[in-house]
């Protein structure tokens, strides 16, 4: 079970080659928030050799006193470890770590860009790190932050395939699902289209939802209907929930979800697709944002339809907090009907 003492550890050191291979490699984690933090751990649980930075000087303590070592800097983490992990809320912000972190790749170092990101970036950035003769590969993650924490996650990674089967044995303690999406770029811009459908998804069931309470249905049977019907979606099964216990704590805020949504308007805007969903999803986010600010969890999207309606769309019996109750299990690459695990 996830969590569960040294068994991960112990696993590694009596498995294949490959977790072999992984064990030996030094590892360094940038970033560890809601989402990165949880990723970090998973590394540790499982015995790599992890070293980790923040600027948050308490999750960094927190690491280390768990088995962690600690990086005064990007530059720093870089010289001293194989592997260099970036889980970071911003394009801007994985730039200025890149950045530092240059003078310091050389051949052999790896950079995983884990943060959701711009996909012309996640290129540009690659390309300098391929200029120092590293490799750069990008492992966007898709799930929640309940299952990030149990290394239930799946992952998208883009880059070449040498360089995705290197980190593969450390993908397999992050995820449970690696899905090779192609070329560098590639996986980012996978990652902000299931987000904006996640979004959408969000905002139409609170639209649901609310219309259900006005007419009078039960709640915890509207929940149901839903989930049982053509209508249900990993969306419903998990924030539906949150929403109807009253916590509306994803883990994920509005400003992050704003700046996912905006990176897939961008890509639409580019290719010059005429988006009709899109920029009103992304007004209706805009305008929770003014309204519950910034770092207001995503889910208190629905109190933009109870305060002007006097609802409360609550009901008995949902859970305060996601929780992942699958084991955690070694993870596995899907490998598509037209590919081949080495291509």
């Amino acid at each position: 079970m996830p969590g569960s003492g040294t068994s991960g550890a112990d696993t590694l050191t009596r498995g294949s080659p490959e977790n072999q291979k992984e064990k030996r490699m030094k590892v360094g984690f940038i970033g560890l928030g809601n989402v990165g933090g949880k990723l970090a751990g998973s590394l540790l649980r499982n015995g790599v050799d992890l070293s980790v930075h923040d600027l948050d000087p308490g999750l960094v303590a927190g690491f280390e006193a768990r088995g962690a070592k600690a990086s005064g800097d990007p530059a720093a983490l870089m010289r001293t470890s194989d592997v260099v992990i970036t889980c970071l809320p911003s394009p801007a912000a994985s730039n200025a770590v890149v950045t530092q972190m240059l003078p310091e790749i050389t051949a052999g170092k790896t950079w995983v860009e884990m943060s959701t990101t711009d996909a012309d970036e996640i290129v540009r950035l690659g390309g300098l790190v391929a200029e120092k003769g590293g490799q750069a590969v990008e492992c966007p993650v898709s799930g929640g932050c309940h299952r990030a924490a149990t290394g239930n996650i799946s992952i998208f990674a883009g880059g070449d395939r040498a360089a995705v089967v290197h980190v593969l044995p450390l993908l397999k303690r992050l995820g449970r699902r690696i899905l090779h999406t192609g070329p560098l770029g590639s996986a980012s811009k996978l990652k902000v289209m299931t987000n904006y459908l996640a979004t959408a998804n969000l905002v139409s069931l609170c639209e649901a939802l609310a219309t259900m309470k006005a007419a009078g249905l039960d709640l915890a049977t509207a929940y149901e209907a839903i989930r049982i019907s053509s209508g249900t979606s990993f969306v419903h099964e998990t924030e539906s929930q949150l929403i109807l216990s009253g916590t509306r704590d994803v883990n994920f805020t509005m400003d992050l979800v704003q700046k996912d949504i905006g990176l897939f308007q961008k890509l639409a805007d580019d290719h010059q697709v005429p988006l009709e969903l899109s920029p009103l999803i992304i007004k209706v986010m805009a305008d929770g944002q003014q309204r519950y600010g910034d770092r207001a969890q995503s889910d208190r999207i629905i109190e933009r339809l109870e305060e002007p309606t006097g609802l409360k769309v609550l009901a008995e019996g949902f859970p305060a907090e996601l929780v992942d109750d699958e084991p955690e299990e070694e993870g596995y690459e899907i490998v598509l009907p037209h590919r081949t695990a080495a291509e």
